[in-house]
């Protein structure tokens, strides 16, 4: 029923340290189709910056906790936490974006693991997830400008964090990868596709395109949401919002890898569509699959984001199996 890169992740675990110790491999191709126009997410890179740290907390092996922010090319401030290793440098990095009504402490433990091997990582809110004066609304369907117009600022505000990660003297610009997750995967999608400074990228519970959420979901509250509008009102947004649909960006990201993870009960949005979505994605590509929710808290499926990124970053395996044997005595 689904490519044979499509395999349901056992969840025993004996198998862990099997894929601490392998790497993922595989041969890419270019993608044949073209992107939609980048034109969108556009920005004038001579914004100036005008970064604030602040720390947060010192956490064991001297890994530190940053409460960040920095100007948004689209206005306001983007605010972040950053966890850096101990050290000088120079780290890989990891950009982090967390789902729609997530924040940036979504990924918090996730990047402290990143840290304890060796890498620096950025997790952005959105701006509708900012406090004011920063904070940009969403509009309901009947308004689909607005969220076009907040939803590029948000992959712009990506494109812009790329910029303050690698030029930080302590990170090697070459080594970056990306994990997102739901809005976060989607807006990803697109970022990868346009910046060539992401090696890689992990997609978390990603939405293919609007009309999987709008057009075909049956989960309660999406059922009852759009029943407050008109079939076309529901078009014009997909047509206004079309250039955010990821499905038309994963396509042309190879030849770099891409990790699509997905939630076998999935609420939000249904199995055709995911299968759609990784159709559409070019190899090198590698799908799993977890018996969880949209939420994907499967252990499992934390432990092949970071052999994934480990192998991306060229973090040792060795080191990221001593750290596992370490944090599960």
């Amino acid at each position: 029923m689904f490519p044979s890169a499509m395999r349901a992740r056992p969840t025993a675990p004996w198998i862990f340290a099997a894929l601490v110790v392998s790497a993922l491999s595989s041969i890419g191709a270019r993608a044949q189709t073209s992107p939609p126009s980048g034109k969108l997410f556009a920005y004038d890179v001579f914004t100036p910056v005008a970064f604030q740290d602040s720390l947060v907390r010192t956490f064991d092996k001297g890994v530190t906790l940053h409460d960040v922010s920095f100007v948004s090319p689209r206005g306001g401030r983007v605010h972040a936490y950053m966890v850096i290793p101990p050290g000088k440098g120079k780290f890989p990095a990891v950009v982090f974006g967390p789902w729609g009504l997530g924040n940036r402490t979504e990924f918090i433990p996730e990047a402290i693991v990143y840290a304890q091997l060796g890498a620096l990582s950025i997790i952005v809110d959105w701006p509708w997830m900012r406090p004011a004066p920063d904070r940009r609304e969403q509009g309901e369907l009947d308004k689909p400008e607005v969220d076009a117009a907040v939803f590029a600022q948000a992959v712009v505000d990506l494109r812009r964090t790329v910029d303050v990660v690698t030029a930080r003297r302590d990170v090697d610009p070459t080594r970056l990868c990306y994990v997102g997750h739901s809005y976060g995967a989607q807006f990803g999608a697109i970022l990868t596709a346009l910046d060539p400074r992401v090696r890689a990228v992990v997609l978390m519970a990603g939405i293919p395109d609007n009309a999987a959420i709008l057009l075909e979901s049956d989960a309660p509250e999406v059922v009852a949401y759009r029943s407050r509008y008109t079939r076309g009102q529901l078009e014009e947004y997909m047509r206004v919002n079309a250039p955010f649909d990821a499905a038309g960006w994963v396509g042309t990201i190879a030849p770099r890898p891409v990790l699509m993870q997905f939630a076998e009960y999935e609420r939000l949005f249904g199995r055709g569509s995911v299968e759609r979505y990784a159709a559409a994605a070019q190899s090198p590509k590698t799908v799993y699959w977890y018996p969880t929710g949209h939420e994907l808290n499967d252990m499992q499926a934390f432990f092949d984001r970071m052999t994934f990124v480990a192998g991306q970053l060229s973090l040792k395996s060795h080191d990221l199996l001593t750290f596992i044997q370490r944090s599960t005595r």
